[in-house]
């Protein structure tokens, strides 16, 4: 039967409250120790778990409290070979390499530098560390082959780090939703600060298969992680192990389709205003020649996208094209189970997008701009470098890459 864990982010999202829920479904703290163990991390911390109340509610708390003398600074470099070089099994280490990497990815776009200089002292730090280590390792443990988390509200007001104070949402958190076109609950009616952290939303950005209500379920378990500020509300998240129920593993999402004519506009120009449409967050935009009046050639654009950014890729169609006018409609679509891998391989990183066929089966591609990449760092055919990551697949059954 297949295992659905359900989110419900009703507060936001924190690594210790998605570790501290694993831990009230029975999660055994020798899954945490034992893979932080082998990272050489034994007695560097000290898992600080006590049941209180929040709102009346009863839950877990969790604090990670670090004995390191001096904790480590790292940087992404240097934590990640620390990662691959780890004796863990293949499906943990790409959990937690994939963690990490978007959390690097999302840190280099708001600090303006290269992903390898970023510097872990708010994500890497050793609490980090037990967060994702712990909480992959308890979401395999737990076998869980799909998750589904409701949009979390990620808060307003200041948030001090090591970066001096910063604005809230935390920078960080703005381009991991971006980055995966995460939907952020409105944070009115909440006291000012942090409700969503980089570690948390990251951690469910690479396991969620999509970011919605719950899909119809049978509960089986549930698990309580309290947060630790005081609220006007319970300060929790619940994280519930279901069955799915009805057999359907695609999802089905309203999207708004806008299109317009356009005759009297260079390449350029419509290559310019397709990028700026999928900055303002545009999940696809494409074209296609069609004859206009008079006989003239132009070209019909269409941006498909969430209905929540429709005024503001209104706001990009009039700032950099020529239409006069725009057309919208609401469509449904159905969608597959998704997520993204980083896998290991002889010639270097390469990052999976993996669906969830129908009978379970999970349908991986590799991403061909890290294939150009290898290819063009060792001077070998993509061919090549294809047929190293498909083995490498294989060696960490995964399915092979479909190209």
């Amino acid at each position: 039967m297949k295992v659905l864990a359900l989110l419900d982010a009703a507060t936001g999202l924190a690594g210790n409250m998605l570790l501290a829920a694993l831990l009230d479904l029975g999660l055994p703290e020798a899954e945490i120790h034992a893979p932080l163990a082998a990272l050489g991390l034994a007695g560097a911390y000290r898992l600080e778990l006590e049941e209180r109340r929040s709102g009346g509610l009863r839950g877990l708390h969790l604090a990670v409290t670090s004995l390191e003398p001096q904790p480590a600074h790292r940087r992404w470099g240097e934590l990640r070979r620390q990662l691959q070089e780890a004796p863990w099994p293949e499906p943990l280490k790409q959990r937690v390499l994939e963690v990490f990497g978007l959390l690097a990815q999302a840190e280099a776009a708001v600090h303006g530098h290269s992903p390898e200089q970023v510097h872990f002292h708010e994500v890497g730090a050793l609490d980090a560390l037990v967060d994702v280590v712990g909480v992959c390792a308890g979401l395999l443990h737990f076998r869980v082959e799909e998750l589904v988390c409701t949009p979390p509200p990620a808060g307003h007001g200041v948030v001090a780090t090591a970066h001096g104070s910063l604005p809230l949402p935390a920078p960080a958190v703005l381009e991991l939703a971006r980055l995966r076109s995460i939907p952020l609950a409105s944070a009115q009616g909440f006291p000012a600060g942090e409700l969503t952290t980089p570690t948390g939303l990251a951690l469910v950005a690479c396991w969620a298969s999509r970011f919605a209500l719950h899909p119809t379920h049978v509960p089986c378990q549930v698990g309580v992680g309290l947060g630790s500020r005081s609220l006007d509300r319970p300060n929790l998240l619940r994280l519930t192990l279901a069955q799915a129920h009805g057999g359907e593993s695609a999802a089905q999402q309203t999207l708004l389709v806008q299109q317009a004519q356009i005759d009297d506009a260079t390449a350029e120009d419509l290559a310019f205003l397709s990028e700026e449409l999928r900055w303002a967050g545009a999940w696809e935009v494409f074209s296609q020649p069609i004859a206009m009046k008079k006989g003239r050639a132009g070209q019909l654009l269409t941006a498909l996208l969430p209905p929540e950014q429709a005024e503001a890729l209104r706001a990009v169609w009039w700032r950099h094209s020529t239409t006069l006018g725009l057309r919208e409609q609401p469509q449904n679509r159905w969608v597959l189970p998704r997520r993204s891998l980083e896998l290991a391989t002889p010639l270097g990183p390469v990052r999976l997008k993996q669906a969830q066929l129908a009978d379970g089966r999970w349908r991986s591609k590799a991403e061909h701009d890290d294939l150009v990449a290898l290819a063009r760092q060792h001077k070998l055919g993509i061919d090549q470098v294809r047929a190293v990551v498909q083995r490498a697949q294989l060696d960490a059954e995964l399915p092979p890459s479909q190209q």
